[in-house]
């Protein structure tokens, strides 16, 4: 085993994180980065925060003298996709791992994703995904799984794969913790570690993806997968700490489950079927009356908040305005 650790150390591992207001979490994460067996060969944070806020910057500076890797520093903004773009163009590694600065590994991360890429003789697999042990759950505990299957919104509910018909990613993480190797068709860029080589005709996170992000990484994925075989490492784990700093409104999230929603499905499975386009906006329409029977329930300030974000993305998917720009 020591043989194999050491010889995995000869390929250069870059991390890409993309940070907006969060110093601590930045620090803890290189922490985490520097327990691992197999060591990154360099950690590209990309802080989304103005030039006047100097926190997050001093904060890896002094981190950064007592590191076992190269630590660079950049500042752009734009939301996650575009900062990631930064960091993929900046990063010289055979591999890029893309992290959140709330997720932390366990110790042998690096080592059990190597393990599998060496096994890809044929260089077949574009990138590995790990588990994220602290998002399981499972599809009866929650209502609105429930609703999905007995009024059959989905004609799939194989977790990490794509519902081609509907429009639907299907959350990985009703997939129970294991300890195998899975196939799947998308992953997001929480723990996910990828061949430089899927990157270099030019893949990049899309541009529609600006300010905040939801659905970039499934969409990255899922155009990367029509070339590459996509696997989750069930034995590379790691946990989601869930960081509530720098976190976005109700409102504009639920603006962009509706807009970012259809325009992976139109780009990924598109032309669109008028029967494509039924089954996308049924489960639409039921989400709209799931958040309002929700917030006649609760009383809750970020469900209406919801609610008319997701109206409002409605509207603007039917007048085609977000997608302008990138027709």
């Amino acid at each position: 085993m020591n043989g194999g650790i050491s010889a995995m150390k000869d390929r250069k591992i870059s991390v890409v994180t993309p940070t907006l207001r969060r110093p601590q979490e930045v620090v803890e994460l290189l922490d985490n980065l520097s327990q691992q067996t197999v060591l990154p060969y360099e950690v590209i944070l990309v802080d989304g925060a103005p030039p006047e806020e100097k926190e997050t910057e001093e904060a890896v500076r002094e981190k950064a003298k007592e590191l076992p890797f190269r630590v660079v520093y950049i500042r752009h903004g734009g939301g996650t996709a575009i900062q990631r773009n930064v960091g993929i163009d900046a990063a010289t590694g055979d591999f890029i791992a893309f992290f959140d600065d709330d997720i932390r590994l366990m110790a042998d991360f690096f080592e059990r994703i190597l393990e599998i890429f060496d096994q890809d003789i044929n260089c077949q697999v574009g990138g590995i995904t790990g588990y994220i042990i602290n998002q399981h759950f499972e599809m009866h505990s929650h209502q609105r799984w429930r609703w999905y299957k007995r009024l059959r919104l989905l004609t799939t509910y194989e977790p990490g794969r794509y519902d081609y018909k509907t429009g639907y990613p299907i959350n990985r993480y009703m997939q129970p913790p294991h300890d195998g190797v899975r196939m799947i068709d998308f992953m997001g860029a929480g723990c996910a570690v990828w061949r430089r080589e899927v990157f270099e005709n030019g893949l990049r996170f899309s541009s529609f993806f600006s300010d905040y992000g939801i659905l970039e990484d499934a969409h990255l994925a899922l155009r990367a997968r029509r070339r590459w075989m996509l696997l989750e490492c069930g034995q590379a784990r790691c946990i989601h700490l869930r960081s509530t700093r720098a976190r976005v409104d109700r409102r504009k999230i639920g603006y962009k489950c509706v807009v970012n929603y259809y325009y992976v499905f139109n780009d990924i499975a598109g032309p669109l079927s008028w029967q494509q386009k039924f089954r996308f906006w049924r489960f639409q329409v039921f989400e709209l009356f799931r958040i309002a029977a929700s917030a006649l329930r609760r009383r809750r300030k970020d469900d209406v908040l919801e609610l008319l974000g997701r109206l409002e993305g409605v509207m603007a998917v039917i007048r085609g305005l977000p997608f302008q720009k990138h027709s």
